[in-house]
């Protein structure tokens, strides 16, 4: 009788992403063009999308689903979602986050919603802004983009 062999399925180790020039980064939204310019003017210092985490991988390791959180913060140790569109995303970030957590338990992730957003526009006298960033307006750009 032959014995039947089990591959062992090991996560994969998440991947880090090569560091970018500020310069060289494209925001996916103006949201998180606006929160890098904040960043920077406080002087946090902050990695843009540097790490990829496997959520869901086959039994040969090859990844089949992943996590890029946008924002790093170095001296905080803490990564950071910004979701300002659709609400359907945010059901979709937090999947993944909630896989993340799992996965992952040392990592430190937040994720932000457009509320969350907005309070951080007004706590820094922003709110004027909001519309453009995450108002219909920054809905109507969003989709545009994702449609292209």
């Amino acid at each position: 009788m032959m014995k039947e062999v089990h591959k062992k399925q090991v996560r994969p180790k998440p991947i880090a992403n090569p560091p970018r020039e500020r310069g060289e980064i494209t925001f996916s939204h103006p949201s998180e063009q606006e929160f890098a310019r904040i960043l920077d003017f406080y002087g946090i210092k902050w990695r843009y999308e540097p790490t990829t985490f496997p959520l869901r991988w086959d039994e040969d390791g090859h990844i089949l689903e992943a996590f890029s959180p946008d924002f790093y913060l170095v001296e905080q140790d803490l990564y950071v979602e910004l979701t300002t569109l659709r609400p359907r995303l945010m059901r979709i970030k937090k999947r993944k986050l909630r896989l993340l957590r799992e996965l992952y338990p040392e990592v430190n992730v937040k994720l932000w919603s457009r509320k969350d957003f907005i309070r951080f526009l007004e706590r820094f006298g922003l709110e004027e802004r909001s519309q453009v960033l995450v108002g219909q307006e920054a809905i109507d750009n969003g989709d545009a983009q994702a449609k292209r």
